[in-house]
C-alpha cells in the first residue's frame, strides 16, 4: 500500500433512455461498499466459483511466474520497494508501517534494518525468508528476527522458524513486535528501533543470498485501557469439519496473493515443493479451524517410499505471526492433518504465554499456508496431489475494542470493507477493529447518504441547464 491512498468517492451519470445514478462509497483504502461483508457465497450455493477459480489461478500463475526467475516459488508483493539489509545500526534503511518490501538475507551475519517509532502505538514486523527451490537445506536451519531498542535490547522473545523434517525449501515467516503497552520500560518510549534478521543453525545447507520480504504494521492504541490478562477459559473442543462436496479454488503463491476463502470445503491441487497460501476472514469473538486432506498418489504407497514432515499446514494472523502448524508425514496413500483448536479472537490473548492463545488476538484475515515437500516428488513421481481444505468459523462476530488512531496498512484489523462495529470510516478518534457495535456501520450509511444526496444535487443541476438550454434553442428557433 505504502504511502498511495485510492479516492473514497466516485460518481457516474450514465444516459440510456433515461437517467441512471450510481454513487459507491467506501473507507480509504477500499473499492467501496458491498452488500456483505463477506465476498463469496457458500460453497454449496456459489454458481460462480468455477469463474472465481480461473481468475484466483491466472493470477497466482502470474504472480509465480515472477518470483520463479529469481530462483523462488514464492509471490513476492507486487511493486514492492527493494530495501538492502545493512551489516551494523548505522546503515540500516528504514522501514514505514504500511508498507511491505524486498530484501535478501545472506547466508551469515545479521541483517539491520531502521524504524522510526512513536510511543502509543505497537509495531509488528514480518520477515518471510523464501531459499531458493534448489537449494539444499537443513531441518534446524532456519531465520530469526527480534525488535531491539536503541541500546541493543530486544523488545519481544526473538521469533524463529526453521525447515523441518520435510527438508524441503519454503518459506519460513517470523515476526517481531515493540508491544505498547510493555513491560520493557527501555521499549516503552518513541525514538529509533531496529529490525534484525539472521540465518541461523545453518551448517550443512547451500550457500548464498536467501530472498527476504518484510511488513511492518503499525497497531493504534486503545481509546479505552482494558483488561491485561489472558482469557482464563476458551471453548477448546474441535468441531468436526464442514462436509458436503468441496469447490475448487486456486491458492495463491504469497501472502499478499492469499486466494480468500470462507467455512466450507475447498478443492485444490499442490505440486511437491509448492507453497500454497490462502485468507480467511475471522471477526473479534470468532474462532477458526481448519483440516487438510492429500490425496493418495499414482499407485499409492506401494513403492515403500516415506517422507517426513511431507505436508505441512500452517495458520497465521494477520500480521503474519504464526498461530500453529502441523506435519504430515506421507507415504503415497491419501493422508489428513487438523489444526489445534484455537480461542476466539479477542485483544486480550495477547497477553497470554502460548502462541496459539496470543497469535489470535485481532480480526482480520488469518492465512492457511501448506506446503508439500519437494521429497514427495522424489519418492513418488512430479505430480500435483489433491489437496482438500476443510475450513469452520465459528461464533457470532462482536464489537472491537475501540482503537484510538487508524492501523497501517488501513483495514488490516477489520472484516469486510466496512468491518463490525469498527469505526473504520473514520469516525474522530476510531479505527479499523475499534468502535462502539456499529459505527463503522453507521458511518458507511451516512457516506452512502451523502454520496447519494450529493449524486442527486449534480443530477439536477445538469438537468436545470439541459432545460435552460433547450428553451433558448427554442426561443431562438
Amino acid at each position: 500500500m505504502g504511502r498511495r491512498r485510492t479516492a473514497w468517492w466516485r460518481v457516474a451519470v450514465v444516459g440510456v433512455g433515461g437517467v441512471v445514478l450510481s454513487a459507491v462509497g467506501g473507507a480509504p483504502g477500499s473499492g467501496g461498499f458491498a452488500a456483505s461483508a463477506s465476498p463469496f457465497r457458500s460453497p454449496d450455493a456459489s454458481p460462480s466459483s468455477s469463474a472465481t477459480a480461473s481468475t484466483s489461478t491466472t493470477a497466482s500463475s502470474s504472480a509465480t511466474a515472477s518470483s520463479s526467475a529469481t530462483g523462488s516459488s514464492y509471490a513476492f508483493a507486487e511493486d514492492a520497494p527493494s530495501v538492502r539489509g545493512a551489516t551494523d545500526t548505522g546503515d540500516a534503511e528504514r522501514l514505514d508501517p504500511g508498507t511491505t518490501y524486498r530484501s535478501s538475507l545472506p547466508s551469515e551475519g545479521k541483517v539491520y534494518y531502521r524504524l522510526v517509532l512513536d510511543g502509543t502505538s505497537t509495531v509488528y514486523v514480518a520477515a518471510t525468508a523464501v531459499p531458493p527451490t534448489n537449494a539444499a537445506v537443513t531441518p534446524t536451519e532456519g531465520v530469526r528476527v527480534s525488535v531491539q531498542d536503541a541500546d541493543g535490547r530486544s523488545c519481544s522473545a526473538p521469533d524463529t522458524a526453521s525447515i523441518g523434517a520435510g527438508r524441503s525449501p519454503r518459506p519460513l515467516t517470523v515476526w517481531g513486535a515493540r508491544q505498547l503497552p510493555s513491560s520493557r520500560s527501555l521499549c516503552r518510549g518513541a525514538g529509533t528501533y531496529y529490525v534484525v534478521v539472521e540465518r541461523v543453525l545453518r551448517t550443512e545447507s547451500s550457500p548464498g543470498d536467501w530472498d527476504l520480504e518484510l511488513a511492518p504494521v503499525l497497531e493504534p492504541r486503545l481509546r479505552k485501557a482494558g483488561s491485561t490478562s489472558a482469557p482464563e477459559a476458551w471453548d477448546s473442543a474441535t468441531p468436526s469439519p464442514p462436509g458436503g462436496e468441496a469447490v475448487r479454488r486456486r491458492g495463491g503463491g504469497g501472502f499478499t496473493s492469499a486466494t480468500e476463502l470462507e467455512q466450507g470445503a475447498w478443492r485444490d491441487d499442490v505440486r511437491p515443493g509448492q507453497t500454497l497460501f490462502y485468507k480467511v476472514p475471522v471477526d473479534w469473538g470468532q474462532q477458526v479451524y481448519a483440516t487438510a486432506d492429500l490425496s493418495s498418489a499414482s499407485g499409492g504407497g506401494a513403492g515403500g517410499g516415506f517422507v517426513p514432515g511431507g505436508v505441512n499446514l500452517a495458520l497465521y494472523n494477520p500480521v503474519r505471526g504464526l498461530v500453529d502448524d502441523t506435519s504430515i508425514s506421507y507415504n503415497g496413500s491419501q493422508k489428513s492433518g487438523a489444526l489445534a483448536a484455537v480461542p476466539p479472537v479477542g485483544y486480550d490473548n495477547r497477553y497470554a504465554v502460548s502462541d496459539r492463545v496470543g497469535g489470535m488476538r485481532f480480526a482480520g484475515s488469518y492465512y492457511l499456508v501448506v506446503h508439500l515437500a519437494a521429497r514427495v516428488g522424489e519418492e513418488f513421481g512430479d505430480r500435483p496431489l489433491g489437496l482438500t481444505l476443510r475450513v469452520r468459523v465459528n461464533g457470532e462476530a462482536t464489537a472491537g475494542p475501540g482503537y484510538a488512531g487508524r492501523s497501517e496498512p488501513s483495514g488490516i484489523f477489520q472484516v469486510g470493507l466496512l468491518g463490525r462495529g469498527s469505526g473504520a470510516v473514520g469516525d474522530a478518534g476510531s479505527s479499523d477493529g475499534g468502535g462502539d457495535g456499529g459505527s463503522g456501520a453507521g458511518a458507511g450509511m451516512k457516506l452512502v447518504a451523502v454520496g447519494g444526496i450529493g449524486a442527486g444535487t449534480l443530477l439536477l443541476g445538469v438537468l436545470g441547464v439541459w432545460v435552460v438550454v433547450g428553451r433558448r434553442r427554442a426561443a431562438g428557433g
